[in-house]
């Protein structure tokens, strides 16, 4: 397949990677040959030589933007995203165990097969038990919560189309779900085996005491995916419930009252009362979110819904042409 008729810009989000640097770049530049591209290494405030070791590089393709402080790995991808100008945008790590080779394997799928996100899938992953704990905790939540069945939702090495990757908003550890996120914003997504290889210089950034911040953002996630539209259903239908609980408690001790018995030392009185309180506060809360919610639509002249595509009758003729051709 010729290459000659799409640019590609390679973001790689680097932190203290300076032995990294030079031979991830010269990888990268041995597996696009013949294409156009870019490679945008996004220095978030390393503490180590890794801005210096870039800015010697001497490579027109390398571009390199300096964060002011350590954001993390999400910002840091949105800054690269945003600086971006490819019609495909590649994310990678820059630790040297993803493999560059990989890259127009997948960016052919993504246009040949028209698909919006070409992620990897480590068949032989090469990290220790640890590193590998928070990615099965969430890859398992993420398959039992929603639609999107991959194996392996912590691979760095993804493809997107431009308009795919300038739709992300990442924030706080939000990086680790880029796919579910895509994939909640309509995307279609293929995933694909690539390589992987154990890292040989510096020092992971992750650990186990990641998993708490991986199971609390997909929880964020799992619930704007579901409820951001109608949070009402969400907390009303809580509310309902507790409610009514606490109102047929209260009922039966009216009755029992009523028939002569002292309630007043009942346990189950303050349950009754508690659950009433707390299912009109669940109520309240969500008029005021699905207040919320409008206002974050409205306000910013957003559409609580996305167009993937437009088809004319002339164009479904033509598709059809073609295929009968």
């Amino acid at each position: 397949m010729s290459h000659n008729n799409f640019y590609i810009s390679v973001i790689i989000p680097v932190y203290n990677e300076e032995e990294n640097i030079p031979l991830l770049t010269e990888k990268i530049n041995l597996a696009l040959t013949g294409v156009s591209y870019q490679i945008i290494y996004v220095d978030d405030f390393s503490t180590d030589k890794t801005r210096e070791t870039i800015k010697n590089l001497q490579d027109d393709h390398v571009h390199l933007i300096e964060l002011k402080k350590n954001y993390g790995q999400s910002l840091a991808l949105a800054a690269g995203i945003e600086y971006a100008s490819g019609d495909f945008i590649v994310t990678m790590d820059g630790d040297l165990q993803n493999d560059p080779d990989d890259i127009l394997k997948m960016v052919d799928t993504a246009e040949s097969e028209d698909w919006d996100v070409v992620t990897g899938f480590r068949e032989n992953r090469k990290d220790h038990f640890f590193k590998t704990i928070p990615s099965k905790i969430a890859n398992f939540i993420i398959r039992k919560a929603t639609n999107l069945n991959l194996k392996d939702q912590g691979c760095a090495i993804k493809v997107f189309t431009n308009e795919t990757a300038k739709e992300l908003r990442l924030y706080g550890e939000m990086h680790r779900f880029i796919n579910l996120i895509a994939f909640l914003n309509g995307a279609r997504i293929k995933e694909v085996s690539v390589n992987h290889y154990p890292r040989k210089f510096g020092q992971s950034k992750y650990g186990l005491e990641r998993t708490f911040k991986v199971v609390n953002d997909l929880l964020l996630i799992i619930f704007k995916r579901k409820h951001l539209q109608k949070p009402m259903y969400l907390f009303g239908n809580i509310g309902l419930i507790f409610f009514s609980i606490g109102i047929l408690i209260n009922s039966y001790l009216l009755i029992v009252k009523f028939l002569g018995n002292d309630i007043g030392d009942r346990p189950l009185l303050l349950l009754g009362i508690l659950l009433t309180i707390v299912g009109i506060q669940f109520f309240t809360m969500g008029i005021l979110a699905d207040l919320l919610m409008r206002t974050y639509f409205e306000s910013q002249n957003k559409k609580p819904y996305k167009v993937r595509k437009v088809h004319t009758y002339n164009s479904l003729k033509g598709n059809q042409n073609i295929k009968s051709a």
